[in-house]
C-alpha cells in the first residue's frame, strides 16, 4: 500500500509541476498544476482532454458567474475540456496577465466541481500557483494526501530554535523559530524585552519583501515593521510574529501578479479576486498557535484590522485591547490604504 503524502511534500511536487492525489471520504482526486507543468508533462498524462479546475473567484473574473455550475463565487469550478482547449490555450486563459488583451476564445462550458476541489485549490495555494489545474485520471499509484490533513480544527507548530538577538535602541531581544506542522513552513517570533506579567504587545506582521527588505513605497508594510518594533520596545516589551504569508496569504509572485494589476486601474482587493483569490487568505490560527507556544493566551493587539482580532479570539487568544497602529502614507501607497479602509474594514 502506497504510504501518504505530507502536505509538504504535495506543495513541492506542485511547484515543480507534477501531478498531486488527494483522498478521503470515498473520493480520490488526481491535478496537475497548470502553471508549473510543462507541455510534455500535460501530453505524458493526456491532461488536454482533462477538466480544468479553477477557483470560484477566478470563474467569476473570466465572466464564468452566469452559468449555473458557476454561480458562487467561492465555489470551486470545473470547465469541460475542448478541442481548441489544449495546455497553451488552457495557460493564457487563467493567467490574469493576459485578459487586458485577450481575442476570442473558443467556447467554455463550466461544470460541477468535485468533493475534493476545494482542497486542491488549497494546495495550490500553499505552493504559491494559480488556482488551475487540469484533473485528470488514471493516476491511481500516486501518493494521495489524505484529506484529514486539511482540517482546520487546530493548527500546531514546533519551536525549532530559539536564539539572541540584538536590535538597535531596543531592549533584550530573542527570535524564535517555528515550524508549522501542517505545511512545514517556517515562521518567526520576536520576543523583545520582558512583560511584566501584564498581556504582552503584540504585531502579527505578514512577510512582505517588497516593503520590508527593498523599501518599496507601494504599501505601507516596511515602516508598520520598524514602528511596531519601535512601539513594542518603548512600551516594555512584547512580541512580533512575522508570518510567512506574503501577499496576505497568496505568495510573492502572486503579490507581484496583483501589483501588476494594480498598474491596469484595479484596486487591491479587485486584484486578488481577479487573479483567483479571497480578498485575504491569510490564516490566524498559525499565529495563535504560535502564541500558545510561547505560553500567552491574552494580548494587547498593534492593528487597524479587525480581522486579525477576530481571528484570534476565534483560535482562544484573548485580545484585552487594541493598539491604534497608524503611519502616514505617501503618493504611492494613498489609495491601497483608503481600500484596506473602505474595502477591508480597516480602523481608524
Amino acid at each position: 500500500m502506497t504510504p501518504p503524502l505530507s502536505l509538504e511534500r504535495a506543495v513541492a511536487r506542485l511547484r515543480l509541476g507534477q501531478p498531486v492525489a488527494i483522498a478521503g471520504e470515498g473520493e480520490r482526486l488526481a491535478v496537475l498544476p497548470l502553471e508549473t507543468a510543462s507541455a510534455a508533462m500535460a501530453a505524458e498524462l493526456g491532461a488536454d482532454a482533462a477538466p480544468l479546475l479553477l477557483s470560484g473567484e477566478r470563474a467569476a473574473a473570466l465572466g464564468l458567474g452566469n452559468q449555473k455550475a458557476a454561480a458562487e463565487a467561492h465555489r470551486p469550478t470545473r470547465i469541460a475540456p475542448a478541442q481548441w482547449f489544449d495546455h497553451a490555450a488552457a495557460l493564457a486563459l487563467v493567467d490574469p496577465a493576459h485578459d487586458f488583451e485577450r481575442g476570442p476564445t473558443g467556447p467554455v462550458t463550466s461544470v460541477a466541481p468535485g468533493p475534493l476541489d476545494g482542497a486542491a485549490l488549497a494546495l495550490l495555494r500553499y505552493a504559491g500557483l494559480l488556482p488551475a489545474a487540469r484533473v485528470i485520471e488514471g493516476e491511481g499509484a500516486l501518493a494521495a494526501v489524505p484529506l484529514a490533513a486539511f482540517a482546520q480544527a487546530r493548527r500546531s507548530v514546533t519551536l525549532v530554535s530559539r536564539a539572541s538577538i540584538p536590535l538597535a535602541d531596543l531592549p533584550a531581544a530573542q527570535l524564535a523559530v517555528f515550524r508549522d506542522g501542517q505545511t512545514g513552513a517556517e515562521h518567526a517570533a520576536m520576543i523583545i524585552g520582558a512583560f511584566g506579567g501584564r498581556p504582552p504587545l503584540v504585531r502579527l506582521h505578514s512577510e512582505c519583501l517588497t516593503g520590508d527588505v527593498f523599501g518599496s513605497l507601494k504599501c505601507d508594510c516596511g515602516p508598520q515593521l520598524d514602528e511596531a518594533l519601535r512601539l513594542i520596545g518603548t512600551g516594555g516589551g512584547g512580541i512580533l510574529l512575522y508570518l510567512r504569508q506574503e501577499g496576505r496569504g497568496i505568495g510573492l509572485a502572486n503579490k507581484l501578479r496583483a501589483y501588476a494589476l494594480q498598474d491596469r486601474g484595479l484596486d487591491t482587493v479587485d486584484a486578488n479576486r481577479r487573479l483567483g483569490f479571497a480578498d485575504d487568505a491569510r490564516d490566524y490560527g498559525l499565529a495563535a498557535a504560535m502564541l500558545e507556544a510561547l505560553g500567552v493566551r491574552e494580548v494587547r493587539l498593534l492593528t487597524n484590522n479587525p480581522a486579525k482580532m477576530a481571528g484570534l479570539e476565534a483560535e482562544g487568544i484573548r485580545v484585552s485591547e487594541r493598539v491604534a497602529h497608524h503611519l502616514p502614507t505617501n503618493p504611492h501607497n494613498a489609495d491601497y490604504v483608503a481600500t484596506k479602509k473602505a474595502r477591508s474594514g480597516h480602523l481608524d
